[in-house]
């Protein structure tokens, strides 16, 4: 079976979160929102229905835990739903209640003593950069990617998280887990290290 290398899926994962992003900038439930706004009970559930799956999903990538992943989108989508009225539609429901869902994720790490930024001796700058495209077996590898994520220490696995699979940028991550944008980007490249090292054990990549 040929093996596409790795740098070619990550930067697959990448394009394809910020074609989401994208895609969702068109608020499709604009008229639920309102209705939530006024107090119906069955926009409430509506929306429930059409973002819970997508947030438990978000806050998995972070916490890699069932049960707290279940109680942070319950919570969060308590808190959204408290302060909807507050909700200026500068930006979609999705993106405002996907910050939520990230900012109490990030908070339930905290609470279990997590250190965000481990250290490590990688060698950062020895870590080899992308070779030319194949397109071979891609998607099946996406998967796998996505998968072996999760296999990651929690400090590895949010900065790589909100980096590939959320599309924030490394700007955006210093704010959320408030550290620097050089340690963002320096930790990214340890958990990439750290993800290639899995992927070539399941032999994903070489």
């Amino acid at each position: 079976m040929h093996h596409a290398t790795h740098g070619i899926i990550l930067r697959l994962l990448r394009q394809e979160t910020r074609k989401n992003l994208e895609a969702v900038y068109v608020d499709q439930h604009f008229g639920l929102v309102a209705e939530c706004r006024n107090g119906s009970r069955k926009a409430y559930s509506e929306l429930y229905r059409l973002y819970s799956k997508a947030m438990f999903n978000i806050a998995m990538r972070i916490l890699n835990d069932e049960n707290e992943a279940a109680d942070v989108l319950q919570e969060a989508f308590v808190d959204a739903f408290s302060r909807i009225a507050d909700f200026r539609q500068e930006t979609t429901f999705g993106l405002w209640m996907k910050q939520i869902v990230i900012n109490r994720s990030i908070s339930q790490l905290r609470k279990r003593k997590v250190e965000i930024v481990p250290l490590d001796d990688t060698d950062v700058e020895s870590i080899p950069e992308t070779s030319q495209p194949d397109s071979e077996e891609l998607e099946l590898q996406v998967q796998q990617v996505r998968a072996a994520i999760h296999q990651l220490p929690d400090g590895y696995r949010v900065v790589l998280s909100l980096y590939l699979l959320e599309g924030y940028d490394h700007e955006e991550i210093s704010h959320i887990l408030r550290i620097s944008e050089n340690t963002s980007r320096t930790q990214f490249m340890r958990a990439r290290r750290k993800l290639i090292e899995i992927l070539k054990n399941k032999g994903i990549a070489y």
